[in-house]
């Protein structure tokens, strides 16, 4: 093929094949990085002339394909003509934008240059191309929802205008689409081959009554959601309840073509998704809009991460709490709220009156902010502090998200640790189960598979925490459930006395820590408002089970670490400076020995045993915040004589002395060596009739 031939003769650099080839002129010296960012894994990979790679591959894909002199002739002029509008460089782009031609719709514009640019001499064929590149990848497009099946009319026109046989089209459309998707991926071309020959079928013979209905048009628009766990139907009924919300989104769908829309939203909630076509709907004049992209947002919302694509947290939690703040009420009657550092764009192009871009702006604060959040996750201690700064100016509450950037492996990592935690299924009474601050379900989960018969419900104020369990439970069919609460007022979301048990496992130290509670954090009175929060809704013979950190009593006693490297002294040293929690105590004793109280050594190595990855979270973390004999006066204290305490144990958990056996050795004073003191917890209190 001449194209491939043209292709392999510029990578090897011969650059004279340019100037007959302008298709590849266009392809090959580019400013540009116009492409779908849902297909890459790292954005490293938008450096090596992504567009022009693609083409290669559906180029190649033509090649094996049986056809007509002819047929192969028309699909490789559509192919190495249909992406130009993605390329070119800035001084070329802008003389396209000033003649009127649409960049931003690539397939119009492709066909608009090809039309100006290309040297096909025979008007039939130019016609043909022209119409093919016209309407590149809306079949598929149809097929996800994103564009209204007339959008093919230009096809079907060729056979009224007999430039071509409705067999002839369908052979080339066939073959045409093979390409396109093949190039992105062969899998898809397996999903959705018999699709796309069906809608070929339709255009061909000119049925465009073949639309789907609004409920599954947005369906294919929130198919990535889906796959990831969405329940779909369940909240289009909760959101499109209200027929004027349905007008308007049928309005829109009927009116416009729709531009990376999944790259752009699938990770964002069903509710945020349906708020922002809605801002749209109020902001733009549809009979005149016929392209709304999401393309600007698309490309603000995935930054880089370890070598990998990812989405930008920080941007995504601000315009979460941003959509939050807005009602659809709000947007229905044109009342929205006004914040100083992000807010929603509706905007046309300034050189095109009908591309409509749907993205968020931030202040320049806000922008240098996040960018600062994001230079810092390459250092612990800073990064804490930019978060806080984070926090404070975009008005997001700290116990509302757990672990930011890190949390899909945060959650990951709690889920990992479940078999340490089983032994808090023996003590479960009762049929309802409340698990406070649930992370990744894991527990929820054992005790579904013990107790299939029980009632299990997740309590937390984590809103990510939330949206991944609720993809969790649709995705594995679970039949537990998750609401939204506050473990310090739980009578306001779980009606008196209607629950059985409630656990807290691992997550009375992070109340402890986090929550400010009288104007402090690490205040025990968090404690003790969490616990009468939750005695209140259990009747009698209902259980707390507490499964958490305990510190060592005699709290004066005192042990020696010895680091086995240098790295050990250092790490304590910083961590002492770190640490939130408390005072952190240590003498020099020896060549990387250091005296401690025996709990502020304890403490120290629960954070040196999680690593660097962790410090950041860990040095805000206090996990031991009583002795046994402290916590049970607490308890019965703060509970009074309704409360009983039917378990107290307390043993160091598993792992401990394996991890720190390459990184310490630990002695008394004497310097014998000494146990690991206990970590950890399991307390069983029963509410008693008085």
């Amino acid at each position: 093929m001449k194209s491939l031939t043209a292709i392999e003769r510029i990578k090897n650099g011969d650059l004279k094949v340019l100037k007959s080839e302008k298709w590849l002129k266009y392809l090959a010296l580019t400013s540009e990085s116009n492409i779908n960012l849902e297909r890459l894994n790292s954005l490293e990979e938008m450096r090596n002339n992504y567009v022009l790679n693609y083409v290669e591959k559906t180029l190649k894909a033509l090649a094996t394909l049986k056809l007509s002199e002819d047929q192969a002739y028309i699909i490789e002029e559509t192919l190495k003509w249909s992406e130009v509008a993605k390329s070119g460089l800035a001084h070329q782009r802008k003389q396209w934008i000033n003649k009127g031609f649409n960049l931003f719709a690539h397939n119009i514009g492709s066909a608009e240059i090809y039309l100006e640019q290309s040297e096909e001499s025979n008007p039939e064929i130019k016609r043909i191309v022209h119409n093919l590149i016209q309407t590149h990848g809306l079949i598929g497009q149809y097929i996800r929802g994103e564009v209204p099946l007339t959008d093919n009319k230009p096809l079907y026109q060729l056979v009224e205008d007999n430039k071509m046989s409705a067999t002839e089209l369908k052979e080339i459309l066939k073959a045409l689409n093979y390409c396109i998707v093949t190039a992105v991926d062969e899998g898809i071309w397996t999903d959705i081959s018999k699709q796309v020959c069906e809608v070929i079928g339709y255009v061909i013979k000119g049925k465009f009554d073949k639309q789907y209905e609004v409920k599954e048009r947005i369906s294919r628009l929130r198919a990535v959601s889906i796959s990831n766990g969405e329940n779909f139907d369940a909240e289009y009924e909760k959101i499109l309840f209200d027929p004027r919300i349905i007008e308007k989104i049928t309005k829109l769908l009927e009116m416009a073509d729709l531009w990376y829309v999944e790259a752009a939203l699938f990770d964002f909630s069903f509710e945020e998704f349906i708020k922002a076509f809605l801002l749209i709907t109020q902001e733009v004049n549809l009979f005149k809009a016929k392209h709304i992209s999401f393309e600007w947002l698309m490309k603000a919302i995935y930054y880089q991460h370890e070598g990998k694509k990812r989405v930008n947290i920080y941007k995504k939690r601000i315009i979460e709490k941003y959509l939050a703040d807005i009602t659809i009420q709000d947007i229905l009657e044109g009342s929205y709220k006004d914040n100083l550092h992000v807010a929603h764009e509706v905007t046309f192009h300034e050189s095109l009156d009908d591309t409509v871009f749907f993205s968020f702006r931030f202040s320049a604060a806000g922008t240098k902010l996040i960018e600062f959040c994001i230079e810092a996750e390459k250092s612990d201690v800073l990064y804490e502090s930019a978060i806080i700064l984070l926090f404070d100016l975009f008005g997001l509450r700290k116990d509302k998200y757990d672990r930011f950037y890190e949390e899909e492996k945060y959650l990951a990592t709690m889920n990992q640790t479940i078999d340490y935690k089983k032994v808090i299924l023996d003590y479960i009474s009762g049929t309802s189960i409340i698990d406070i601050g649930p992370g990744g379900g894991a527990l929820m989960d054992l005790i579904e598979e013990r107790y299939p018969e029980k009632k299990v419900l997740g309590v937390d104020i984590a809103q990510n925490v939330l949206d991944s369990l609720k993809k969790k439970k649709h995705l594995e069919n679970r039949k537990w459930d998750v609401l939204y609460g506050d473990a310090l007022n739980l009578g306001e979301y779980i009606e008196i006395g209607s629950v059985d048990t409630v656990i807290f496992c691992s997550i009375l130290h992070e109340l402890f820590s986090y929550i400010e509670y009288n104007g402090r954090k690490f205040n025990h009175e968090t404690l003790a408002a969490a616990f009468k929060s939750v005695f209140e809704v259990l009747p009698a013979g209902g259980r707390i089970i507490i499964r958490d950190g305990i510190m060592t009593e005699p709290e004066c006693e005192k042990r020696i670490i010895k680091f086995l490297s240098e790295e050990g002294m250092q790490f304590l040293e910083r961590y002492a400076k770190d640490f939130k929690g408390r005072g952190i105590e240590y003498t020099v004793v020896g060549q990387n020995e250091m005296l401690m109280p025996i709990n502020d050594a304890m403490e120290f190595l629960y954070t040196y045993t999680w690593g660097e990855k962790s410090y950041v979270h860990e040095v805000n973390e206090q996990f031991g915040y009583f002795t046994p004999s402290g916590f049970k006066e607490f308890i019965l204290s703060v509970l009074g004589k309704e409360a009983k305490i039917i378990e107290f144990k307390h043993f160091l958990q598993d792992g401990y002395t394996i991890a720190l056996s390459q990184k310490i050795e630990f002695f008394d004073t004497d310097r014998n060596p000494a146990r690991l003191p206990d970590s950890t917890c399991i307390v069983v209190i029963e509410k008693i009739c008085d």
